[in-house]
């Protein structure tokens, strides 16, 4: 659909912080000598606090335990590489950086806490969209936060794309009818709707946003439906209860991650994909609307666990 959906190089140089942690606490490991319970132990302790989580440091222990038995390896340094294979796959596995590339025509939901960035998530969508010849309307139904509407209208003329609006305190779900009728009627093929920040434990909050989903999903017509959750990286493990919430109430797509480029917390991409098969699609990596790019696995695993001592170094 997009030249976004497949433009990559730039999760490495974003992940930088994230490295650079995983280089002092978790590389230094794989240059010990003995293969030994201190050597587990430790590990188990470096992969929680760089928010990979419980649940999916323990799965990789397990796995990387029993694949050291299973091939005969007795070396600190042999499990760098098993690590690095384990940490790729899961990441694959969940469809890390696949989003949406195939698709012709889609209505896009966008969906996350105040504050994570899931506005200029849209313009920077919007603006690459627009680049690669595609015909965009944002819907404006955040029409609780005051000013939401104002500032998407202001993104949409920067981007140079119309935007669905209501008046403030009116229905989401009416102005996610309306955009649905106006992307028909205008011959739209990429439909961009905002949604009011909310937080996980907001029940009847919630409930709202499972009604707009359903009104995407009545009127979609040939349209593809996404849900994209927006997490901002700097939130660790705050950002793993986001995701399953929000995934429980309208079925999440895929996330888009914020501030990676800012944080040292990145580890919670892995919680996220191995608890929850949910994969990263996108990171933002900066303040212009250029700056979003498709998650790369492999970047990201280089940035995090480079193959030598020598790399990381460099």
């Amino acid at each position: 659909m997009l030249r976004l959906f497949r433009r990559k190089g730039k999760t490495e140089s974003s992940s930088s912080r994230t490295g650079a942690l995983w280089s002092r606490s978790i590389g230094s490991l794989f240059r010990r000598t003995v293969l030994d319970d201190d050597f587990w132990d430790e590990l188990e302790e470096s992969l929680v606090v760089a928010d990979v989580g419980a649940v999916t440091t323990m799965e990789l222990l397990d796995t990387l335990r029993d694949r050291a038995s299973e091939e005969g390896m007795t070396e600190p340094s042999e499990m760098r590489t098993l690590l690095r294979e384990e940490m790729t796959k899961r990441l694959r596995d969940a469809g890390a950086g696949s989003a949406l590339s195939e698709v012709a025509d889609a209505a896009v939901l966008i969906v996350g806490v105040n504050g994570a960035g899931k506005t200029t998530t849209i313009a920077k969508l919007a603006h690459t969209a627009k680049a690669d010849g595609q015909k965009v309307l944002l819907a404006a139904a955040d029409t609780f936060r005051a000013g939401a509407i104002e500032q998407l209208q202001i993104w949409g003329e920067r981007v140079g794309v119309d935007v669905i609006a209501h008046r403030a305190g009116g229905d989401p779900g009416a102005v996610t009818f309306d955009v649905m009728e106006a992307a028909r009627a205008r011959n739209a093929n990429m439909v961009i709707i905002d949604t009011a920040g909310r937080l996980h434990t907001q029940s009847n909050l919630m409930d709202e946003l499972k009604k707009v989903r359903g009104i995407v999903e009545r009127q979609a017509g040939d349209f593809a439906q996404r849900v994209l959750l927006v997490i901002d990286g700097t939130t660790g493990q705050n950002g793993l209860m986001q995701a399953r919430s929000f995934t429980e109430a309208v079925e999440c797509d895929g996330v888009v991650l914020t501030k990676l480029d800012g944080t040292a917390r990145g580890g919670i991409v892995l919680a996220i994909a191995g608890e929850l098969g949910l994969p990263v699609l996108f990171i933002g990596t900066g303040e212009t609307l250029d700056d979003l790019a498709v998650f790369d696995p492999d970047e990201f695993v280089d940035a995090l666990l480079p193959e030598t001592d020598a790399e990381a170094a460099g």
